[in-house]
């Protein structure tokens, strides 16, 4: 089967556990198989004298146990994984930079969770009893399902402070962490959070209510043993409540202080997994109701713990500080002084100076106050908050499909890149924790603005897993905390399957800054170092997609991944585009010709031209890329193998049809399932949909401001039967034969209706743009861009205030949040809408 046939979207890969059992570490427990001794003379003469029969019979059974051996060494390379990839050392993320980072809330996944960017890192999280019908809920990883009524980042600076709000039905926890360096700390310096718990319904005499439990726990993934400070703690006499040692920071210290009274208890585990933690934590509590009706850990531990959960209890309301110092045998570590600075009063007083820190940035990177009224501000800081709050460090493996091998006659899997890590944003904690590569450049649109550095740093780490043909995977599931996300067949990556280059918009913007002066002396210097560092990965990338995803016309490209054998689709998926079920051609093949991979190309190109120029390269690679640029902004071009002339609309090409449908079928077993059913015979021709792809010219600003058919894109964008919503610009005009068409039984409309904030952010640029050019079209533009940017932020802030979310996409219709909820990948572009800061 083709890759991606049988999947849903992109969207929607959601495991049915969300912390199922990983069950593929056997480090602890492999069993060597036993050797047989054998007597070769014996065995030969055995067989001299055997019937040809049973020789041809055990010939034919060795045949296919050899077969099945080769076949299981390929597939599960368990000792000689493959890793062909090379890494950079990439010097100006190494010293300083990296110390500041090491520390971090990166660990998105979970409503709180902190760790250091190091593969088998210490880590840190939080859990509380919720109370939901009138039963006990453990809340720990962010799951829809818990139904909180609100939950997410207000402030975070990305490097060493946040504040966190999270509503579960009558029960509210502020969360904040704050990092510190000082003198006598170990490497990456100490952190520490302060936790808030309140209640708005104070009035309710329910015992459940009134009482809160929270769990902080620390685990090694090292497996380093946790030290317990004693048997029975009473932070009253002393808040030390473990201690450990590692060779990154030396050692450390967890302390715990509050001025209320507390009720401690713990428990100590000894496991090589930590996604499982929750399950953990809930046999304990299980156990110790059964035994003695009481909702409290066993104050109890396995030999050598690696991981300890303390569970705090106390009656609403109340506060607890915790904090963790490093390097605490060094004679000069002061652990007595920075564990006071880092609690109770002090910390208070640290966290409310970084509170007006953060404003102050926020007005200073964003400049919005004299543009919006306080309720859209709330939602821009938490747009920002949120994407950098949502910041995760990934380690472990990466699956990646190989190619069908017909001289074995069976379809080897997966081979498995070791030792991958990545440092990103995330598009969702709840729904997708996890690097996506098209996603991450537009996150990335933002975080230049707000820390360059931190920019940088990601989108080399993005470069780091391109492998030596320039291909970098689409998706990122690393390390069993994200694969208990993501159903086993959904992990593997396809090679020859790409995904939007969107990265080049990052450094599209970081090009044009630099050329504008927007940037210090230091960074400029640091992006030029970037590029010169970086430039050989870029222009492996550049050639793979110049390469892999050409079509057979000069200037015209399309996306590999297609399934042309799809039976149950009622348009092959084009995940690989990262518009899923956009439609494309009916019938897949590589006469196709993708409009927007063709636009993707141009933007490489130029930038490629530009970092050429930048460096003083030689003129080689210059005029390479300089030619290709010149031949995809050939608007003539562009015009005869994408414009219908009439219709003054760009389109994709390719071998189609429209009279597909998808049709009821009686089944072997007595039941229905609905399958794609072809009525003509498909002809190369235009795809008739408009929609976003459509519009990619335009948003590439490739059309001369005189050109009438600009005047087009404005009549189509304007128009409430094709684009025009109150809410915002649809993904599929409501003319389409496919607008709001189910593609699978099981596969709602995805990219067939809906409102997406990044695509009408690309459509803001490009209209912005065309309203400062000269032209016959430039106050048109300009009264469509002012029309189009108010309902897309009231349309956000409206939902933001209704529900206490961003979502991953809108309805056409009534403008309500639909898809994922704390969608905070490219949904937060609404601040640089604010902000009318654009690419």
């Amino acid at each position: 089967m083709a890759p991606g046939s049988s999947r849903r979207n992109a969207r929607s890969r959601t495991s049915s556990s969300t912390e199922a059992n990983d069950g593929g570490d056997n480090s602890l427990g492999n069993a060597k198989p036993r050797r047989r001794d054998r007597n070769k003379d014996q065995n030969s003469i055995r067989i001299l004298n055997v019937d040809i029969k049973i020789l041809l019979g055990i010939s034919v059974l060795a045949f296919f146990v050899i077969l099945l051996l080769i076949r299981n060494l390929i597939i599960r390379p368990a000792g000689k994984a493959q890793r062909p990839r090379i890494s950079f050392s990439w010097f100006q993320f190494q010293g300083e930079h990296r110390e500041s980072l090491y520390w971090g809330t990166y660990r998105p996944h979970v409503y709180f969770g902190i760790r250091a960017r190091t593969p088998r890192s210490l880590v840190a999280g939080l859990m509380w009893i919720g109370v939901k019908d009138g039963m006990y809920h453990m809340r720990h990883v962010c799951q829809d399902s818990d139904e909180l009524n609100t939950y997410g980042w207000t402030q975070h600076n990305g490097r060493d402070f946040g504040h966190q709000v999270l509503v579960d039905q009558g029960l509210k926890l502020t969360t904040s962490f704050l990092k510190s360096k000082s003198e006598g700390s170990g490497y990456g310096g100490d952190w520490a959070v302060q936790i808030d718990v309140q209640t708005d319904k104070p009035e309710l005499d329910n015992e459940m209510l009134r009482h809160g439990h929270l769990f902080f726990y620390l685990a090694d993934e090292s497996g380093h043993v946790l030290s317990l400070a004693g048997d029975n703690l009473d932070t009253d006499k002393n808040s030390l409540l473990a201690s450990g040692s590692r060779s990154d920071i030396g050692d450390w210290q967890l302390h715990l202080k509050s001025k209320e009274v507390l009720e401690l208890h713990y428990s100590g585990f000894r496991t090589p997994h930590i996604h499982n933690l929750s399950d953990l934590v809930q046999h304990n509590l299980g156990a110790q109701v059964r035994k003695f009706g009481q909702l409290l850990l066993s104050d109890s531990s396995e030999d050598s713990p690696n991981i300890l959960v303390f569970q705090i209890s106390a009656n609403i309301p109340f506060k607890a500080d915790i904090a963790f110092v490093s390097g605490t045998k060094v004679k000069t570590s002061k652990v007595k002084e920075r564990v006071s600075r880092l609690t109770g009063a002090s910390l208070t007083s640290l966290l409310q100076d970084m509170q007006t820190e953060f404003d102050v940035k926020f007005e200073r990177c964003f400049n919005v106050a004299d543009k919006l009224e306080p309720d859209s501000t709330i939602v821009g800081k938490a747009a920002i908050a949120n994407m950098l709050g949502g910041i995760g460090y990934f380690y472990g493996q990466s699956k990646i499909s190989i190619p069908e091998n017909s001289s074995l006659g069976f379809h080897v899997p997966c081979s498995v890149w070791t030792g991958t890590e990545l440092y990103t944003a995330v598009p969702s904690r709840p729904f997708f924790p996890r690097g996506f590569l098209w996603d991450e450049g537009f996150h990335q649109l933002l975080i230049w603005r707000w820390d360059v550095h931190i920019c940088l740093d990601i989108i080399g780490h993005w470069l780091d897993l391109m492998n030596m043909d320039g291909w970098i995977p689409r998706e990122q599931i690393l390390g069993s905390e994200a694969l208990s996300k993501v159903p086993e067949e959904f992990v593997a990556q396809y090679p020859s399957n790409g995904n939007p280059p969107t990265l080049f918009l990052v450094i599209r913007d970081l090009l044009d800054g630099m050329e504008k002066n927007k940037f210090t002396a230091t960074e400029s210097n640091g992006i030029t170092s970037f590029l010169e560092r970086a430039f050989v990965r870029l222009e492996a990338w550049f050639q793979w997609y110049n390469t892999t995803q050409k079509g057979k016309e000069m200037g015209g490209y399309y996306w590999h991944g297609r399934d042309n054998k799809v039976t149950r689709e009622l348009n092959p998926k084009t995940l690989s585009s990262g518009l899923d079920d956009y439609p494309r051609a009916s019938h897949p093949s590589d006469e196709e010709r993708h409009l927007d991979l063709r636009c993707w190309m141009l933007l490489a190109a130029n930038c490629m031209q530009s970092i050429t120029q930048l460096l003083k390269n030689d003129n080689k690679p210059e005029k390479e890329y300089g030619s290709t640029a010149k031949l995809l902004s050939d608007f003539d071009m562009l015009n005869q193998m994408h414009l219908h002339p009439f219709v003054g609309a760009y389109y994709d090409f390719g071998n189609h049809t429209e009279k597909v449908r998808l049709s009821w079928k009686e089944t072997r077993v007595g039941t229905r399932e609905l399958v794609r059913e072809v009525l003509e015979q498909p002809v190369p021709r235009f795809v008739p949909h408009i929609g976003y792809v459509s519009l990619f010219p335009f948003m590439g600003k490739i059309i001369p401001s005189d050109s009438w058919i600009l005047g087009k894109q404005l009549d189509l964008i304007s128009n409430s039967t094709v684009f025009w919503t109150d809410y915002g610009l649809r993904s599929l005009s409501k003319t389409s034969s496919m607008y709001m068409k189910r593609n699978t039984e099981h596969d709602p409309p995805y990219w067939r209706g809906p409102i997406w904030m990044n695509m009408n952010y690309m459509i803001l640029s490009a209209l912005y743009h065309y309203s400062k050019e000269d032209g016959p079209y430039s106050d048109r533009a300009r009264v469509i861009y002012d029309d189009l940017r108010g309902n897309l932020i009231r349309n956000v802030v409206r939902n933001y205030h209704q529900t206490g979310f961003l979502w991953e996409q809108y309805d056409q219709k009534k403008g309500k949040g639909k898809g994922a909820r704390l969608f905070t990948g490219w949904t937060s572009l609404v601040l640089l809408i604010m902000a009318e800061a654009y690419t």
